[in-house]
C-alpha cells in the first residue's frame, strides 16, 4: 500500500506537469524533460477502447512503483481512441505499447503499423478477448512483430508479470 507521502508526491508531480503544459511549455521542452527522465523511468502506452480497462491497467501497473522490489518506476499513458493515440504519439518516448486488437475505426494491428513507422523501438503487447490466428495475422501484417500477446480477461498479477518481463524488469 502506498504511503500518504508517496501519494502526495505523485499528486504534486501530476500538478507540476499539468501546470507546465497549461503555462505554455512547448512540445520540445516537454520532450527534453522526458528524455532526461528516460534513464530512470519506463513508459507504457496503453490503447484500448474500454475506459475501464485502461484505468485498471494504469492503476495496477503504476501501483508497482510503491513495491519495494521495483527499482525502476513505470509510467502509463492511456488512450481510448486509437486515432488520438496516433496523433499524440512521441517517437523515442515509449518503452512498451499495450494495444487492444479490436477497436472501432482502427484495429490494433493497423495502429501498431502506423506507430512503428514513427518509432520502431518500443516493444509491443497485443491484447484481445477473441482467439487470434497468428499465422493469418502474419500473412495480413507481415512486418508487424506479434511478439507478446495478452488474452483478456487477464489477472492483474499476470499483467504485471508480463509487463515486467517485456520491460526486462525481472
Amino acid at each position: 500500500m502506498p504511503s500518504h507521502d508517496n501519494i502526495l508526491a505523485a499528486r504534486d508531480y501530476d500538478r507540476t506537469i499539468t501546470a507546465d503544459i497549461q503555462s505554455g511549455y512547448h512540445y520540445g521542452t516537454l520532450e527534453k524533460q522526458h528524455e532526461d527522465r528516460k534513464t530512470r523511468i519506463k513508459t507504457i502506452m496503453n490503447v484500448d477502447d474500454d475506459p475501464d480497462t485502461t484505468l485498471t491497467f494504469k492503476k495496477s501497473l503504476e501501483a508497482e512503483n510503491y513495491n519495494s522490489s521495483n527499482k525502476i518506476p513505470i509510467e502509463v499513458y492511456t488512450y481510448n481512441n486509437p486515432e488520438l493515440a496516433l496523433s499524440e504519439f512521441m517517437p523515442n518516448f515509449y518503452d512498451l505499447l499495450i494495444i487492444d486488437v479490436n477497436m472501432p475505426k482502427m484495429n490494433g494491428f493497423e495502429l501498431c503499423t502506423k506507430l512503428l513507422e514513427i518509432d520502431a523501438n518500443p516493444r509491443i503487447c497485443f491484447m484481445s478477448s477473441a482467439e487470434i490466428n497468428h499465422q493469418g495475422l502474419r500473412e495480413i501484417y507481415p512486418t508487424t512483430n506479434i511478439g507478446c500477446f495478452i488474452k483478456k480477461p487477464v489477472s492483474i498479477e499476470f499483467l504485471v508479470r508480463k509487463v515486467k518481463e517485456e520491460l526486462e524488469l525481472v
